[in-house]
């Protein structure tokens, strides 16, 4: 095997050719396999398979003929021969690591290609944060292909980013080399509004040939929802229910179904194929957001293939779905996705097909993985300082700030309230009865309502949007603090005391950015991300110790909560229904304005 950059099919074809008709021998030989084929739905036992330039070269039922002395050959003695893994939408700062590290962390897991959309550091750092995403995605052994973030910030007028994405830099990044489309199109009042901004980020893309991601985020699948296909998003990975599947694929867009460490959608949308029927081919598997606990000790797509199967699906329709359906969806289907002629040899070795234990993972014909460890380098980008150094709250945060002053005279207020849902991402607008205290409204832990803030991290502005948020179920002192805050990434601190929502908050300013949780004043927990405030360039397992730590803590200030840290992150996610909050205030997703925090008397 070789270290060079992967060739191209055409490229290589004379070698492939050759290795195939018997006359060069193969770099490696895969015998004695059951080869899973995703193009005809099959299982082809005993086939095996020879590898030239990091492709497959011969897919058939005997390699003998593309063997020499120097030919590496394996066994796989009766085991199953399957595609490597794709994930078709991801957020890799989701993980709260980079692109090497979680490469790193994945690549045992049998992922080998991932479509992913940097928008977190995009709001951050825009679209030189991109760029740092895509350099750094581009050194690892496996295939990370990048879709050029559509909607930073995802709903102007709503929020403020630290940077803004505009046409300009869409067309632009239309040219980098490992730009596979645009990232989900999540302003999508923009698009059924017919907003020329997002119209036009849209009109780059098809103009460049590569595929518009998509994000409607609404049960509306009346009028609204058909402007929104019309548009030209090709996909979408927000449906939670049978009927957001069927819609989608009826619209000819592909119907991206997701389990990540807090989104379980894949159990209520499968039944569009295992029920009704439906034709499998417009249907994708994928994680959307998998924080770093989840890939060290679950896995990555291969326990979304077994979810999958667990849910009533069969075996090899799942594969197909976290395979070949990916690579055509995004125009690969000639470079990835199967075992067959021409492909990248990206490939895994298991024994079960439902269990799906990955054995080993072979990336370009290169063996990257052996039994859970990884073989190979994920090499590094040199992060500029400026990308870590990005956490500027302008001064010394006090309990003060995070007082929410009631009208003149009130001794109770009737107050809007965000209500987590738990393992979704919507949310839900509550209202509450809340009591004054020397003008001040308090939080009442006895129902569950803590207060929330929103504090001004890229400019310095010293700025904070108080709220109130209800489902996390705290007790006692605490706060939790994060500077990730989809999509916007300010900072968002959740607590029931307002010292120590203030010491969490400082702490975070200090560090340059994470997870902190206070409890009576003192620190118990703390997961620092350097990297725009987002990601650690630490192991997966280092930074999954300390998100573990980082759940134990809310677990221990009373939270109940299945992922709970995820429900936080996205509290000020302002395209999302249906009560959020941000710099700007607290917004109505519904109808996509601000609202005030309490109501008229």
């Amino acid at each position: 095997m070789t270290d060079t950059p992967l060739k191209s099919w055409a490229e290589t074809a004379p070698r492939l050719v050759a290795v195939a008709a018997g006359r060069e021998a193969a770099d490696l030989v895969i015998k004695s396999a059951k080869v899973v084929n995703v193009h005809t739905r099959e299982v082809l036992d005993g086939w095996q398979v020879a590898v030239a330039e990091g492709r497959f070269a011969y897919v058939g039922p005997d390699a003998s003929h593309c063997l020499a002395d120097d030919t590496e050959v394996i066994d796989a003695d009766g085991k199953y021969l399957i595609p490597g893994l794709c994930d078709a939408h991801m957020h890799i700062e989701s993980g709260m690591l980079t692109p090497a590290e979680f490469a790193a962390a994945v690549i045992p897991h049998g992922t080998t290609s991932m479509f992913t959309d940097p928008h977190e550091i995009a709001n951050v750092l825009g679209l030189e944060g991109v760029r740092l995403m895509h350099d750094e995605a581009a050194l690892q052994p496996v295939n990370i292909f990048t879709q050029m973030p559509s909607c930073a910030p995802s709903a102007p007028g709503l929020e403020t980013t630290g940077r803004e994405i505009t046409p300009e830099d869409v067309a632009e990044a239309m040219n980098w080399p490992g730009i596979i489309g645009l990232g989900e199109m999540m302003n999508f009042p923009g698009v059924v509004h017919g907003d020329p901004k997002m119209l036009a980020e849209i009109a780059a893309t098809q103009n460049a040939n590569k595929t518009v991601g998509g994000h409607y985020a609404s049960p509306d699948l009346g009028p609204n929802f058909h402007a929104y296909a019309a548009g030209g998003p090709a996909d979408d990975h927000e449906g939670t229910c049978e009927a957001d599947a069927i819609a989608r694929v009826r619209q000819g867009m592909r119907s991206m179904m997701r389990l990540g460490s807090a989104w379980y959608d894949v159990e209520t949308q499968i039944t569009a194929v295992t029920e009704k029927g439906l034709d499998p081919r417009s249907f994708i598997l994928c994680t959307d957001d998998s924080h770093s606990g989840t890939l060290v000790n679950d896995g990555h797509m291969n326990r979304v293939v077994r979810h999958a199967i667990a849910c009533g699906c069969d075996p090899l329709i799942a594969l197909q779905m976290a395979t070949i359906n990916t690579a055509t969806h995004f125009g690969l289907e000639r470079e990835l996705g199967s075992i067959a002629p021409g492909r990248r040899a990206d490939m895994i070795l298991t024994p079960s097909l439902t269990e799906l234990q990955i054995e080993r993972v072979y990336a370009r014909g290169a063996l990257v993985a052996e039994k859970g460890r990884i073989t190979v380098a994920c090499p590094h980008l040199d992060w500029p300082d400026h990308a870590r150094n990005t956490v500027h709250l302008g001064k010394t945060l006090e309990g003060a700030d995070f007082e929410i002053a009631a009208p003149d005279g009130a001794n109770t207020v009737t107050a809007k309230v965000i209500g987590v849902v738990e393992n979704q991402a919507p949310t839900k607008a509550l209202t509450a009865d809340l009591q004054v205290s020397n003008g001040i409204v308090e939080p009442d832990e006895a129902n569950d309502i803590a207060q929330i803030a929103l504090v001004e991290r890229h400019r310095g502005t010293g700025d904070v949007t108080n709220g109130f948020v209800s489902g996390f179920g705290y007790r006692g002192d605490m706060a939790i603090a994060s500077t990730v805050a989809h999509d916007s990434h300010h900072m968002i601190v959740v607590g029931t005391s307002r010292r120590d929502m203030a010491l969490a908050a400082n702490r975070l300013g200090e560090v340059g950015g994470g997870i902190t949780v206070f409890r009576d004043g003192k620190e118990i927990a703390l997961v620092e991300l350097p990297v725009a405030g987002l990601m650690s360039d630490e192991p997966a397992e280092t930074v999954a110790a300390k998100a573990q730590n980082m759940v134990e803590a809310m677990a221990a200030c009373g939270c109940t909560l299945n992922n709970a840290y995820m429900q936080h992150s996205l509290l000020a996610l302002v395209v999302i229904p249906e009560l959020r909050i941000s710099d700007l205030g607290l917004v109505d997703v519904t109808k996509f304005e601000l609202t005030e925090l309490f109501e008229e008397p």
